[in-house]
């Protein structure tokens, strides 16, 4: 996957700005493919220079103007090809799990701290999720009931499917990396049974020395 196709997924509802595409795609594509606003600007400028979209200028404001973006048919195919093309899979570059493969170089208080962020980082994740899901269910995510409401009625159920078996993926995805980090506190606490923690030690530096 690319930058340009999430950008293309999105525009295949409606003609956006690149201000309405920024917040569409924070709201939605984000939790798949993150991109900053450096870079999704600059893709917009060279996938309207590809003949993948049409820019015009439109009203915005009482004054000022706005470039607003449709996808060509070059677009359309474009998106359509990349939907039917297998997925070419690249190498992980996965920090977390690569510092949990040398977790005996870090202090177990350092090793404790990185598990317990890592279970709140997933758990907020997961959350999120969750509650995309609810969305989709009670019909009030704003970018699927637009998506809906330009598609035939034929394709309703099957648009509202894909999109809550993708967010299914990705909770069950947080619950196991929840699930990784507990088993890894379990493990660090196991291997350091005999070390005191930095709280003992502290208090243990702290005590007055015996007489």
């Amino acid at each position: 996957m690319s930058l340009r196709h999430a950008l293309l997924a999105l525009l295949t509802v409606e003609p956006m700005t690149g201000y309405d595409l920024s917040k569409a795609f924070q709201a939605s594509v984000s939790h798949v493919w993150h991109a900053p606003d450096s870079q999704i600007y600059p893709e917009l400028r060279r996938m309207e220079a590809d003949g993948l979209l049409v820019g015009t200028e439109v009203p915005w404001g009482p004054r000022g103007k706005k470039r607003e973006y449709s996808v060509t048919p070059k677009g359309l195919d474009a998106f359509r090809a990349w939907m039917n093309e297998p997925l070419s899979y690249t190498r992980e570059r996965d920090p977390a799990h690569l510092k949990a493969a040398y977790l005996e170089w870090a202090e177990p208080d350092a090793a404790r701290a990185q598990m317990h962020a890592h279970i709140d980082a997933y758990t907020a994740r997961r959350d999120d999720w969750r509650d995309k899901v609810r969305e989709i269910d009670t019909g009030t995510s704003t970018m699927l009931e637009q998506r809906l409401a330009h598609a035939p009625a034929s394709e309703h159920a099957s648009i509202r499917a894909y999109k809550r078996y993708t967010y299914e993926g990705l909770i069950a995805r947080a619950e196991h990396e929840i699930e990784w980090a507990e088993r890894g506190l379990a493990l660090i606490d196991e291997l350091n049974a005999d070390a005191p923690t930095a709280a003992h030690r502290t208090r243990a530096d702290a005590a007055p020395p015996a007489t």
